[in-house]
């Protein structure tokens, strides 16, 4: 069995997220409607995994990409990173239980400052985490330099319609169902936090805009159920960064 490593400790969202770990998985099904299941699925097309690829999981939380990407494609080595270590250990137990343990290792730690050389991962993916790291920029730098020349990176994130009935059905959502349900199935107060960063978060044209000034080559910006969350695909430079 591949155990949790420690790299280091991590202050902010990582401790944030340690209260609500053993529930997380259920928040997000009940929050997103069970939408989020597809949008990861979407996720995993757009990254075209081959056997023995290298793949880097930024904020994997409980490890379901991980899991997603090896029931894609078996052959691969997968590392996921987040710095709560609550939900690393749900996460261990979920991989364990699926015989997923020894193609993946979970490790503490933070995007912005990873121990990752240089041009080590085919691929490199985040679902639902970069609004929650202060340094955006910094983190994509870090993302630029650990992918090899040419690999991938893959970004979910949640956003907001602008206009019509989708933009204010999903203000309400955000505003008032979000918050209720995870402060009844969690006994916490974090989900008003995910409606106060998902509003602060960038547009999607800033936000790729972000992706370009740190040496990464946007391919797609991709709105996905009306534009309540977005795809970011990405690729390093061939000759590196």
């Amino acid at each position: 069995m591949t155990h949790v490593s420690i790299s280091k400790d991590v202050d902010g969202s990582g401790r944030m997220f340690d209260g609500i770990a053993r529930r997380y998985d259920l928040l997000n099904r009940v929050n997103s409607l069970g939408l989020d299941q597809g949008w990861r699925r979407r996720l995993v097309d757009a990254l075209e995994l081959q056997p023995g690829h290298r793949v880097l999981d930024l904020a994997t939380g409980t490890a379901d990409l991980p899991l997603a990407f090896l029931r894609r494609q078996p052959e691969l080595q997968v590392v996921g990173l987040d710095p709560s270590r609550k939900m690393l250990e749900v996460g261990q137990h979920k991989l364990d239980r699926a015989g997923a343990a020894e193609r993946t290792e979970l490790v503490v730690g933070d995007a912005q400052d990873m121990s990752f050389a240089e041009a080590t991962f085919d691929r490199v993916t985040m679902s639902f985490g970069i609004r929650n790291v202060p340094d955006r920029p910094k983190a994509l730098r870090e993302i630029a330099r650990v992918l090899k020349p040419g690999g991938r990176l893959a970004i979910l994130e949640l956003s907001t319609p602008k206009n019509g009935l989708m933009a204010a059905l999903a203000r309400f959502h955000m505003k008032y169902f979000v918050p209720l349900t995870g402060a009844l199935l969690s006994g916490a107060a974090e989900y008003e936090y995910l409606r106060v960063s998902i509003e602060a978060f960038p547009t999607p044209e800033a936000f790729a805009k972000m992706m370009q000034d740190a040496g990464l080559t946007v391919r797609q910006v991709r709105p996905l159920t009306f534009g309540t969350c977005v795809l970011y695909v990405a690729e390093a430079p061939q000759g590196g960064v």
